[in-house]
């Protein structure tokens, strides 16, 4: 090789080295919080200790994903979930978090919240590495979004129920109401949107398909939001619903049926044979919807839990200075230190 081609590919090289590695090894600051206070059990909250081999129905358990794109999100929800909760102290909330970070992301949970009962659970992303396809908004794409669908293989044993709540939501009543709905034989419970328009969570592929299109035959199936479920975990693991999840994914893989994350999987494996909620255990849509992120109203009727989904999250509109209405409903729970308020602390 001529000499003035082996400079220029050293320069090249040293060129991609300065420019690549630190793009690799600087990593983005986790937001700061100021501290949550302390919650204490009202008159009457049974006293309880948990362990993660026996089942208790006097515990709580939520389950949440935790990642720093979303974490003034989650720390708002728990926020919001303890502060109008009868019995806090009787709550045990359960995070998923990818490896990436995550010891980070634990102690950020630990000093804004010092009495929070928590456990940090690792999910593998080649758990779902091949299965995931594209949609609409690249944030349904991510992995952990798809960690839901894993529950009942992360938490242990001893977790018979499991609040799952997506981090972009704020519980406004007591979480307990909720807690307690009964299942029956059912494995799943959340709120459903029978007049919503079913056949516009897939795609023509899948209606034009008698195979695919049948596996909704013999079902009242309605849409009902992923962002908030009652699950029995026993029941789950006893029916396989998570291999049953995954063969839609291969599914979707192969045909592309559908255009929504990890929603239209759930739609498929269990609509028609979801335990109704009351709607106000999720008003959910204020994000708008995945592409615009547009304001949104309230759905008529009394509210327990408020739920940006769709592309609109109220501490990025409450930043950029464009709220919506009822981005403000979410801001009280908002525990983020803006660094202009707090420059001497």
């Amino acid at each position: 090789m001529p000499t003035n081609h082996r400079r220029l590919c050293t320069i090249l090289l040293i060129l991609v080295v300065t420019v690549q590695f630190p793009a690799e090894s600087t990593a983005v600051e986790l937001p700061k919080f100021r501290e949550a206070p302390a919650f204490r059990n009202g008159r009457g909250c049974p006293r309880t200790a948990w362990s993660s081999h026996s089942h208790n129905p006097s515990i709580i358990h939520i389950a949440m994903t935790l990642d720093a794109t979303y974490l003034r999100g989650s720390v708002a929800g728990v926020f919001s979930v303890l502060q109008h909760a009868t019995c806090p102290e009787n709550i045990v909330f359960h995070f998923i978090a990818t490896h990436h970070r995550r010891e980070d992301l634990r102690r950020v949970i630990t000093a804004t919240f010092p009495y929070l009962k928590f456990h940090l659970y690792h999910f593998d992303c080649n758990l779902v590495k091949g299965k995931i396809s594209y949609s609409v908004r690249r944030a349904l794409d991510q992995p952990l979004n798809y960690a839901r669908i894993y529950l009942a293989d992360l938490l242990p044993s001893g977790v018979r129920r499991i609040i799952y709540f997506d981090s972009d939501l704020i519980v406004v009543d007591d979480v307990a109401k909720l807690w307690r709905i009964n299942l029956g034989k059912r494995v799943l419970g959340a709120p459903e949107y029978c007049h919503a328009n079913f056949t516009n969570y897939f795609t023509r592929k899948f209606w034009s398909n008698a195979a695919f299109s049948a596996s909704f035959e013999g079902r009242s199936a309605c849409y009902f939001n992923t962002g908030v479920m009652v699950i029995d975990l026993w029941k789950w693991r006893d029916g396989k619903y998570t291999q049953k999840l995954e063969h839609w994914m291969s599914v979707q893989k192969r045909h592309r049926i559908y255009e929504l994350g990890s929603l239209p999987p759930f739609l498929l494996v269990f609509a028609g044979d979801v335990e109704g909620v009351e709607h106000r255990w999720n008003q959910h849509g204020l994000g708008g919807d995945n592409l615009e992120g547009l304001c949104r109203d309230l759905h008529p009727g009394p509210v327990s839990l408020l739920h940006w989904s769709g592309k609109g999250k109220p501490w990025l509109r409450l930043d950029s200075k464009r709220p919506c209405p009822l981005d403000s409903l979410w801001a009280p729970y908002d525990l983020f230190r803006h660094s202009s308020l707090f420059a001497d602390s």
